[in-house]
């Protein structure tokens, strides 16, 4: 694709120092790039850029008469669409995080590379074009919505708000950005972030990493590898998980629990698409998407101090919310007879049918734990069931089941919250090992073994209760 196909309109470079807009013009003209405006004076690029169409802004910062700052502001204001880079000596972080902040898409610190340069250009101008292309969905009716929306196997829906999202998911695969994928827990995070790989056409695989829990050296020796030697039991060099999924998708689940050292890192990765395997000062070179995903609230996050600011900065170009199941009433029947056939083919049961009411009822319950909460239910209600009917009775008392944790704080107050072990005597203070062990017991026993259950009464998935429970029996 030719640089003309992203836009035939000029790029603009505004430097109060000649030389540098002679230096970063000369870049641009090597790589291929012939339609560019200069300026030295800030005010007078302001008036071009009020009259005329430009495709992409790069701006100094410390300029007479206008700041780059309070142009970036103005820029940013008169049209939001058009990408602005910010190239300057100024090296503070909180400087580019204000200007990330204000709209700038990428901030470069003098002295620049020509590749470093070049794709900062490259991804701005894509930017640009998937704007346009957004634009498009946002002024769609619903029958363009429902005809324009790509057809995913492994979702299922006829809400508009999620078909909407995966037009969105179609359009922003094509990038090379990163995608932030938000929701709560069991709406399908990691369906949404393999379609993004899907429909990216990319020829490499699709990795998955679960990162809440790894310290800083096993997410670098994870995802960059390391060399013989680099620590102890390092006995011979490993390929990262970058190196193994080359033109390919990395899909980091649970970012928000990602250590502080490792953020550094990922951010590197995300800026410079270069990272250092562990022993290493060799720097290699990346060429794989990173998508990443969360449950948690990562604007809260930065503003509590936990995540870094400008790495939030760099995700968050792309960001998909997934709704929530109860916000999408007319997704349940679907999602319902969807498992119920599949969980009768897993069990070898032939066709299973039900009545209305049954789907009158379920579409009334919120599904705390999402679609993952609706299919463990089916599962369980299918397995339970005797005959080729589907009892609405039987569901009711599962829903019930699930029910239990709501009912028991509802009904205990206090007590909930700070059980009772009367029964239980300690000889001394316990410690967190042995109290950890105590909460998962009398939570078992309330939810008459049910883990899903015991889980929401601890505030814990289900698949952390489950490494907590194998661990106890590894210490037995």
């Amino acid at each position: 694709m030719s640089h003309q196909d992203f836009s035939s309109n000029p790029i603009m470079l505004v430097d109060d120092e000649t030389e540098a807009l002679s230096l970063l013009k000369s870049f641009l003209c090597h790589d291929g790039f012939q339609n560019v405006i200069t300026f030295d004076d800030s005010p007078q690029a302001l008036d071009y850029f009020k009259k005329m169409d430009i495709a992409l802004a790069v701006i100094d910062l410390r300029m007479p008469k206008l700041h780059g700052t309070d142009l970036l502001g103005a820029f940013s204001e008169l049209k939001p669409y058009v990408p602005v880079i910010v190239v300057t000596a100024e090296s503070h972080v909180d400087i580019a995080i204000d200007c990330m902040k204000t709209g700038a898409v990428d901030y470069l610190t003098k002295p620049i590379t020509i590749n470093r340069f070049i794709t900062s250009v490259k991804r701005a101008l894509e930017l640009r074009r998937l704007h346009d292309e957004i634009s498009l969905l946002e002024n769609s009716s619903d029958g363009d919505i429902s005809a324009r929306a790509p057809q995913i196997p492994s979702i299922i829906t006829r809400d508009r708000e999620m078909l909407t999202l995966l037009s969105y998911v179609e359009v922003v695969s094509k990038s090379r950005q990163p995608v932030l994928i938000t929701g709560e827990t069991g709406v399908g995070k990691e369906l949404v972030a393999r379609a993004v790989h899907t429909l990216s056409g990319l020829k490499g695989g699709f990795t998955s990493i679960n990162i809440a829990g790894l310290d800083d050296q096993m997410f670098s020796d994870t995802l960059f590898g390391h060399r013989r030697g680099a620590f102890t039991g390092a006995l011979n060099d490993r390929d990262g998980l970058i190196m193994k999924a080359a033109k390919g998708t990395i899909f980091l689940d649970e970012i928000g629990d990602l250590n502080e050292l490792s953020q550094i890192k990922l951010l590197r990765l995300l800026q410079e698409n270069e990272y250092y395997q562990l022993g290493s000062d060799i720097p290699l070179r990346s060429d794989v998407r990173l998508v990443v995903a969360t449950n948690k609230n990562l604007w809260q996050c930065m503003n509590d101090g936990k995540f870094r600011k400008d790495l939030y900065y760099r995700l968050c170009t792309h960001q998909v919310a997934i709704p929530p199941l109860r916000k999408r009433p007319d997704d349940i029947p679907l999602l319902l007879e969807h498992f119920i056939r599949q969980s009768a083919k897993t069990l070898g049961k032939g066709k299973l049918t039900y009545r209305k009411e049954l789907v009158d009822f379920i579409v009334t319950y919120e599904f705390p734990g999402n679609i993952r909460e609706l299919q463990s239910i089916v599962h369980d209600f299918v397995s339970r069931t005797t005959t080729s009917k589907l009892s609405t009775t039987l569901l009711k008392k599962i829903i019930a089941r699930e029910q239990e944790p709501a009912n028991f704080l509802i009904e205990h107050g206090n007590k909930a919250t700070n059980p009772d072990f009367n029964g239980i005597s300690f000889t001394s203070f316990p410690t967190l090992k042995h109290a950890e062990s105590i909460l998962i017991e009398k939570a078992l026993e309330i939810a008459k073994n049910n883990q899903g259950t015991a889980a929401r009464l601890l505030g814990i998935t289900r698949q952390a209760l489950n490494n907590r429970l194998m661990r106890g029996k590894g210490r037995q």
